[in-house]
């Protein structure tokens, strides 16, 4: 009601949200989890009055590209007959996906290269660009990962500020180290916060309860799920 009369902001509402859901800091395998909330990661400037800068919050983040759509329904048909039918064998929020964000940042920088046997995970599949992260969503409909709140407030995550060496990337040989941000942010302070704006934006205030019905309310499982393309392993 509170979120209704707009007493609160949407990013407290989705904090509460993911709190009464039983999500928490504490456990990396239910971390509070948050919408990719923008599509638009390339032009110069960004303009949150126009609706197209926006991803569709009606849809699980695996079909926000239609041509996605087909694949994810035909998977869902060709059942093996010993687990349940699903959409995505992977999750939009699990403990390695936090690791992945955060991976610059301790404790999660150690607890990462735990999880790959003592060294960084190879470059190309780390966290090295806002705008390649989106992309590959676009492309991979098997990259279902959601967002974190760190996306909203915590710029540092942003910065190698512990000169970790994370290698280089295949194609252009490029070093990884800072986040490439989207060319409409002049710094990580500034991502964080048109981030945030867009985040208390109308547009997503309008449609935010749509995405909100996928992660945690009536079409995460039974026939409202299956409609919906929200089935996960």
């Amino acid at each position: 009601q509170k979120w209704v009369l707009r007493e609160i902001s949407n990013f407290e509402y989705l904090m509460q949200l993911n709190t009464i859901a039983g999500r928490t800091y504490n456990d990396l395998s239910q971390y509070p989890v948050f919408p990719w909330i923008l599509r638009d990661y390339t032009s110069e400037t960004l303009d949150l009055t126009n609706p197209a800068v926006f991803r569709d919050l009606s849809k699980p983040i695996g079909v926000v590209n239609e041509r996605h759509a087909r694949d994810v329904k035909e998977n869902f048909e060709d059942p093996t007959g010993t687990v349940d039918k699903f959409h995505y064998g992977t999750h939009y929020s699990n403990a390695a996906g936090v690791m992945h964000y955060l991976i610059r940042t301790e404790p999660f920088t150690t607890l990462h290269i735990q999880l790959q046997s003592g060294r960084f995970d190879c470059s190309d599949r780390q966290f090295h660009s806002v705008p390649a992260a989106w992309q590959a969503r676009m492309e991979n409909p098997v990259d279902v990962k959601e967002l974190i709140p760190e996306f909203f407030y915590f710029p540092e995550f942003l910065e190698n500020q512990n000169g970790f060496d994370l290698g280089c990337l295949q194609l252009s040989n490029e070093k990884v180290g800072d986040v490439v941000l989207p060319r409409w942010a002049s710094s990580r302070e500034d991502f964080i916060q048109q981030h945030r704006k867009a985040l208390e934006s109308e547009y997503v205030s309008a449609h935010l309860h749509e995405w909100i019905d996928l992660i945690f309310g009536y079409k995460q499982r039974g026939p409202a799920a299956v409609e919906a393309l929200n089935v996960f392993y």
